[in-house]
């Protein structure tokens, strides 16, 4: 007997309803990376027509700041007046903001559309064999192409979810590829050595399409380099082919300048929102890598650099939320990006900060206290994401044993966590909300101009 056909997807609410459904690797941290597989993302895509095949594509890998390289490359490309489609993940409060479309989420209806769409396919799909079942990732990773392909987009910007070679988005064959960043992260998954996770990385590289490289340590650097040469990637290293200085003022505190030293010298000075070297090496990306598209003029690119980057804003990238008292948020998660967020932190509050902490179970947090606690005053302990944060009383304990004299208070929910770190402030003290990507979206939603999320609690 047929079975009974499925109503139709009506809302977002609906949709999430289904989705949550998927296997969702993002919030299973103990899956087994070496049984990914391209199977299921092949096959879902071939259903739907290939839509990934009329894209032009900039494909983002690294261990961090690729989101903000999609992000601030949006911004550039749509000041040059491209049409442009950016996915990111994960997601701080909304599975909606993985996908954009001229920089704004996409409209209700056109997303729920797609979800529909891909929903019988993956569905006929799950009931077959195991190595061919859609994940959660494989099936927004099918509804970001559609959405981009019906928008008829000039230009795609993808972010790599994990890794790179098994990744789901490395059925594409970008115009451009880059590698932001390689550091120790998810090594039970990519390997123990940033060697093995910039060979895993360095598996999106395809044959004649050029790739971006940000700074890496030598280990690093020349495994993607030799990857580069096996495939036949034209390679344009930071601090070789192109690099950014810091050109700051008084007047101009986050200024800086990006040099192209291929051919003749092209420099392109620019400003940004908020603080820090790092991101300015992310704006040094994605600004190389559409000079490497070779279609727009260095003039109209200096310009749209100029224009494009100072407008960028960067989600839970040191995040202003609030400035009375003043409250932070930033993702950081990895050791060097927290030794980013210490930097700033430290000239922003010389006399210290309070912290609000959440640590997913798979990240190194010794490394990641080693960076934050040297000027920090207080710390509020908090469960952000209960499958993937360390549990409130091990963190707490871990953060008594390298700092036995540090006040803590443990909040088990974060959104009180949030609201209480914030109220107990003293005077001329900044609240740093960090440690955790899904404890920056909570901060955001609590303590910023975040919007309600639709409930999405995708199962393992």
């Amino acid at each position: 007997m047929q079975e009974p056909a499925q109503p139709p997807l009506q809302t977002l609410s609906d949709a999430a309803t289904y989705l949550e459904g998927l296997i969702n690797r993002e919030r299973s941290p103990d899956f087994a990376y070496a049984r990914l597989d391209l199977q299921p993302i092949e096959a879902l895509l071939e259903e739907l027509g290939r839509p990934q095949d009329g894209l032009s594509i900039i494909h983002v890998a690294g261990s961090k700041g690729k989101g903000s390289t999609c992000l601030f490359a949006e911004s550039v490309l749509r000041a040059l007046g491209e049409r442009v489609g950016t996915f990111t993940s994960p997601h701080l409060e909304s599975w909606v903001e993985r996908f954009r479309i001229d920089g704004e989420p996409v409209a209700e209806a056109t997303l729920v559309a797609a979800v529909e769409r891909v929903r019988p396919i993956v569905d006929a799909l799950r009931a077959g064999p195991p190595q061919t079942v859609p994940s959660f990732f494989d099936a927004t990773t099918a509804i970001a192409l559609i959405l981009f392909s019906e928008a008829a987009v000039d230009r795609a910007l993808v972010e790599v979810g994990l890794g790179g070679r098994l990744d789901s988005t490395n059925v594409v064959d970008p115009a451009v590829t880059c590698i932001t960043s390689i550091e120790l992260e998810h090594t039970d998954k990519l390997g123990p050595t940033e060697a093995d996770i910039a060979w895993e990385k360095a598996g999106i590289l395809k044959h004649g399409r050029p790739v971006i490289v940000g700074e890496l340590r030598p280990r690093a650097q020349a495994v993607v380099a030799a990857r580069a040469v096996e495939v036949g990637a034209p390679l344009r290293l930071r601090g070789d082919a192109f690099d950014v200085h810091a050109r700051s003022s008084p007047d101009q505190p986050n200024a800086f300048e990006f040099e192209a030293r291929e051919g003749a010298v092209f420099t392109a000075p620019f400003t940004l929102r908020a603080p820090g070297a790092v991101a300015a090496g992310n704006a040094a990306i994605a600004i190389a890598s559409i000079r490497a598209l070779g279609i727009h003029g260095d003039d109209a690119l200096r310009e749209a650099a100029r224009k494009g980057l100072s407008e960028c804003e960067l989600p839970a990238r040191i995040e202003v939320l609030a400035a009375d008292p003043e409250v932070i948020v930033d993702a950081a998660h990895t050791a060097e990006s927290a030794r980013a967020l210490a930097s700033v932190l430290e000239d922003l509050s010389p006399g210290g900060f309070d912290l609000l902490l959440s640590v997913s179970s798979d990240k190194n947090l010794d490394a990641l206290l080693d960076a934050l606690l040297p000027a920090t005053r207080r710390v509020w302990v908090t469960c952000a994401e209960p499958q993937r944060s360390l549990a409130s009383d091990v963190l707490a304990e871990r953060l008594h044993e390298r700092a036995p004299a540090l006040a803590t208070r443990i909040v088990e929910n974060p959104e009180e966590a949030a609201r209480r770190a914030r109220a107990e402030l003293s005077p001329g003290v900044r609240l740093c909300a960090t440690g955790s990507i899904y404890l920056a979206g909570v901060a955001r939603r609590v303590l910023g101009q975040g919007t309600p999320p639709v409930d999405f609690e995708p199962i393992a």
